[in-house]
Parts: C-alpha cells; sequence; structure tokens
C-alpha cells in the first residue's frame, strides 16, 4: 500500500470522527503541509469549511463561532509562523473556556532541527494554554492505525468540550507527497463502529444531598447576602439563579455578561447599576453584606471586585461548575465545586421562603435611584459614549446578539446598560481581555447568531481590520458601532493620567484615520454619524440591510472623562442625601 493511500485513509477517518464527535465547523488558514487536511475536510458534506487568509484573525472566527455555538470549533493551519500566529486566540479561549480543536500541520520528524524551510518547534508550542496536546502519529493504512486516529479525535473533541471547556491541539507531521486520494467512493466510510468510535460521556460536578442541607441550614441564618453573577453562558442558569434568589431573598449582582440583563426572566431581583454607587463609600458601609454567593468569572466592574475585597470577613461562597479557581482576591471561604445550574436548583428547596429583608429592599431602592440618575446621560446633545449605550437596550432588535470591545465599551456596557425583556445576548472576550480580534469574533458569532451589532473603539477596531474579510467573503451581516475617540479612552481613567508629560504618546496613542477607506475597500456600508438624529436614522435603515455597516460616532477623550465623572458625583451625592434620611 502506498503512502498517498495511508495519507488518504488515516486523515478522513479522523476526519469522519471529528464529524461523529459533533464538529461542524473548521476554519482553515490556506497553506502547503496543511494541504491533505484541509483538501479532505473540504470534502465532507457535513463540515461547513471557513477560509481565512490571516492566521490571527482566523483563530478568533474559530473562538467565535464555539462561543457562538457552545461546541468545539476545528482550527486547522501549515506548518511554522501560522501556527504561532493562532496563540492569542487560543488564550482567549483557554482563559474564557471556550472548546477548540486545533490542528497544525508540521514537518515529518527528519525535517526538524535541520534547516528545513518552515519548520519551527511545535511540540507543546501553545504550553499551558491548551488542555491536552498530541503528537499525532504519522499516517498509517493499518486497522490499528485507523482506530487511533480515530480515538485521537473522540477523545480531543471531548476535552475540548468537557467543563471546563478550552482548547486542545493536535500535531500532525505529514510527508510528501501531500496531495489526497479525493476520488474514493469510500473515502468517509466507516467500516468498524459507523456511529462514532468511541462515546465519551463527561459527568457534571456535583454535591451530597448532606452538603446541600449544611449549606442551606446555614444560608437560613443570615438575612444580609448578595448572590454576584459574572460572566457565564448557561440557557438553564437565569431561571435557577432567580429562583434561589427568591428563596434567600438577596439580590443578584449581575455582570452584562451574566446573561441576566436581558430576557423574559423576572428582573425585580437584578441590581444592574452597582458600578457606579459602589463607588460611593456610605452605600458601601450601608451595603455591607454577611454572606456572597458568587457564580461565573470575575465581575467586569472594578468597584465591585473593591467591595468583594473590602468585605474579606465575609462567608464567600464560589460555585464552579468547571472546578477551577476563580478568586483572584483569595477571599473565599468555600470553593464549591458543583455545576452551577444544579446548584441553584438542588440548594432552593431547602431555603426557608417568606424572609423580611430590609437590606434586599434597601439595595433595590438604591439601585433605582441610581438608575434615575444615569437617566441624565440621555440628555446630553453631543455624541457621548455613555449615551450610546444607555439607548442600546431600547433600540436592539428583539434576540440581538450584542458583542461588546474591551477597555471603554465594556465598562461603558456595565454602567448603562440595564435590564430589559428583549433576549439580547451579550458576548465579549473576557478571558485574557486583550483588544486584538474582536472583529473576527464577532464576525465568528455572526455566522450562528443574527442580528449581530458590534460595539468598539477606534483602536480595537483597528487591531483587526483583516478581520472584515469575513464579512465579504461568506455574506455576514454585522452592524459595527465604532466609537472613535482617537485613541485609548480608558487611560483617561488611570492613574497615568495625572502625568500629562508624555500621556498622548505613550498612552493616548491617537491614530487620526479615516475609517472610512478601509470600509470601502471591504465592500461595506459606512456612515459617519453627525449627531443623535443622524444616528436613530441610520441604524433604523441599517436593520434590515445586509452586509457590512460600520456607523462610526466620533466623541472626545476629555468631555467623555468629565461626563462620566459628573455622573458618579450626582450618584454619590443622591445616595448620601438618601442614606442620611
Amino acid at each position: 500500500m502506498n503512502h498517498q493511500e495511508a495519507l488518504t485513509l488515516y486523515i478522513a477517518a479522523f476526519v469522519a470522527e471529528l464529524v461523529k464527535s459533533g464538529v461542524e465547523d473548521v476554519v482553515v488558514s490556506p497553506g502547503s503541509r496543511s494541504t491533505p487536511m484541509a483538501m479532505v475536510m473540504a470534502e465532507h458534506p457535513e463540515l461547513r469549511v471557513h477560509i481565512h487568509v490571516d492566521e490571527r484573525s482566523a483563530a478568533f472566527f474559530a473562538l467565535g463561532i464555539a462561543k457562538a455555538s457552545q461546541k468545539p470549533a476545528a482550527l486547522l493551519c501549515t506548518s511554522g509562523t501560522a501556527a504561532a500566529n493562532y496563540y492569542p486566540a487560543i488564550v482567549e479561549a483557554n482563559y474564557s473556556r471556550v472548546p477548540l480543536v486545533v490542528l497544525t500541520a508540521d514537518r515529518p520528524h527528519e525535517l526538524r532541527d535541520v534547516g528545513a524551510p518552515q519548520a519551527i518547534d511545535q511540540i507543546h508550542l501553545y504550553g499551558k494554554n491548551v488542555k491536552w496536546f498530541v503528537e499525532m502519529a504519522p499516517p498509517e493504512n493499518t486497522a490499528e492505525m485507523l482506530r487511533y486516529a480515530r480515538t485521537v479525535c473522540a477523545r480531543a473533541a471531548s476535552m475540548a468540550q468537557r467543563s471546563p471547556a478550552g482548547p486542545v491541539h493536535l500535531n500532525f507531521p505529514f510527508r510528501e507527497p501531500l496531495v489526497p486520494q479525493l476520488d474514493r467512493a469510500d473515502l468517509f466510510e466507516l467500516s468498524e463502529r459507523a456511529d462514532g468510535f468511541v462515546n465519551i460521556k463527561p459527568g457534571q460536578l456535583g454535591l451530597r444531598e448532606e452538603e446541600y442541607r449544611e449549606i442551606a441550614e446555614s444560608l437560613n441564618e443570615t438575612s444580609r447576602g448578595i448572590i454576584v453573577c459574572g460572566p457565564l453562558e448557561k440557557v438553564d442558569f437565569p431561571e435557577a439563579v432567580i429562583q434561589l434568589a427568591k428563596k434567600l431573598n438577596y439580590p443578584i449582582i449581575a455582570d452584562p455578561l451574566s446573561q441576566l440583563r436581558s430576557g423574559m426572566h423576572d428582573g425585580s431581583w437584578i441590581i444592574d447599576t452597582y458600578d457606579s454607587f459602589l463607588k460611593n463609600e456610605d452605600a458601601k458601609k450601608a451595603l455591607k453584606p454577611d454572606v456572597m454567593i458568587r457564580f461565573g468569572a470575575m465581575p467586569v466592574s472594578k468597584p465591585l471586585t473593591i467591595f468583594m475585597k473590602e468585605n474579606s470577613d465575609a462567608r464567600q461562597l464560589i460555585v464552579d461548575g468547571g472546578g477551577g479557581w476563580r478568586d483572584p482576591a483569595l477571599l473565599s471561604t468555600e470553593m464549591v465545586h458543583c455545576d452551577e445550574t444544579q446548584f441553584c436548583e438542588s440548594l432552593t428547596p431547602s431555603i426557608n421562603a417568606g424572609k423580611d429583608n430590609q437590606y434586599f429592599s434597601l439595595w433595590k431602592e438604591i439601585n433605582h435611584l441610581t438608575r434615575s440618575r444615569l437617566a441624565d446621560i440621555n440628555e446630553v446633545d453631543e455624541l457621548s459614549e455613555g449615551k450610546l449605550f444607555y439607548q442600546l437596550s431600547e433600540m436592539l432588535p428583539e434576540g440581538s446578539t450584542l458583542f461588546v470591545g474591551n477597555s471603554m465599551p465594556i465598562r461603558d456596557l456595565d454602567t448603562f446598560f440595564h435590564f430589559n425583556e428583549k433576549n439580547i445576548r451579550v458576548m465579549a472576550n473576557r478571558g485574557a481581555n486583550g483588544i486584538d480580534g474582536t472583529v473576527s469574533t464577532a464576525l465568528g458569532a455572526g455566522t450562528l447568531s443574527q442580528p449581530l451589532y458590534l460595539v468598539l473603539g477606534d483602536l480595537t477596531f483597528f487591531h483587526d481590520l483583516n478581520g472584515l474579510i469575513a464579512s465579504k467573503l461568506y455574506g455576514i451581516d454585522i452592524n459595527i458601532l465604532l466609537i472613535n475617540n482617537n485613541g485609548g479612552g480608558i487611560f483617561s481613567f488611570l492613574p497615568q493620567a495625572n502625568h500629562p508629560k508624555n500621556f498622548e504618546k505613550l498612552f493616548g496613542t491617537p491614530l487620526d484615520l479615516e475609517f472610512g477607506h478601509a470600509i470601502t475597500m471591504y465592500g461595506g456600508k459606512y456612515d459617519l454619524i453627525s449627531n443623535w438624529e443622524h444616528f436613530i436614522s441610520t441604524f433604523k435603515q441599517n436593520t434590515d440591510a445586509k452586509g457590512l455597516k460600520v456607523m462610526e460616532i466620533t466623541t472626545n477623550r476629555d468631555k467623555n472623562l468629565t461626563e462620566h465623572r459628573e455622573l458618579w458625583n450626582s450618584v454619590s451625592q443622591e445616595i448620601s442625601r438618601l442614606l442620611e434620611r
């Protein structure tokens, strides 16, 4: 049996098992050494193949697909620096718990470390940022090696999706010739175990019944408690945690990425303006908790994080279905490794209902007062970053996906995007909190989640302009709200802003770019927004339009800083007056 036949059947067995394992999408970065895998993948009728020339953008595009579907997406590239360009997205996938199956082609062993072109050390290339690494055996067409290829594939897909989800890396050494035999009628025929080689059944982390009762008994004695929900995507979690909050009479401090600020669930338990009022010392003193129950990743809000740190004497239960250690401040008194929904559903029946809770009422009253003060942003006449986010909950269509860039946009979302009943899915790259790959990740999510709106700053947009090609190639509809304050607006809120000598050079970093030219290059529709009336009319026009649409909203960094501080001061004064009564 010749090399080409062995190469073909080995890879075809792997690709067939990839589909049997639930992988529906693969993003391919064109290259030579990955030729056999790419050509076989393109032949499979049940696999959606997306071609993305820029490897960094390709990896984030796959990340977006996996984030939206909550299923593993595969990623394929050739050998050399192509694989290195996947690194940022793999880091993000690791820290944000997104399942990726990363497939890198490699030179065969005899061409390594001998000066061969496009050959770098790809063994454990991504280090501890992947859950599992396998240096694949060279292709052979024996029953044992086909079982090997299928078994590794099934394990990789299962490992990527098993909680905590994350990326896995398989490295394939291929010898030339690289072109497989695609004319075989039996290319994807599985003669053995046609429904999948091995069925892997991952379990859920949970507690014993007596442990739930012990926790419930202690919580029944505490009225000054809060539930903190950070970034978390579990379809059944919102209703479960709200039922627990009702029984406990605890407020839910809901991060914008918790998926609790939008939907048809009961919003009366949701606290959504804490980022503003927890800047007030009187409020923090009055709202001091005895117990905190936390779900999900660390919240976006720095004031909330400080509030949790300042209450280190409170009992803090961190519930993590992935069995991780999400406690950077080292505050937990109990680390509960249990599925989040299961924890709520199992604990709720043992909680005593009907407690009169003045503590909860105070949270609600302060939240209501803060909302009313933050609403003043709507009276601003000039284009404003805060006002943009305040209006989004009203303007976005039902069932939208809202992807938000890091730095100031995610923080303005936290401050001004309040509870609504529109089922708006909010997404962001909050694993490593970087600005790279934001456009590509959003477009990847847009292959499955529509209508799609992306709000980001000018530096973040510039950082991933290459990602826009996916919208043109695959007809992905996206509405981009580009906030252009000509630089890094978030640095104006940080201590280095008090040292103006080299501030603009080192941190402000103005680009002075006219983005309209780039949008034209990618075949998109571009609008430079002149005022709020123009924004509202353009937003409505773009709602039903197809393809790439960019609305550029120009703001001033200094005015933005003043506007935010005046609002926060107004909130703080009103809260202090309330608490003096």
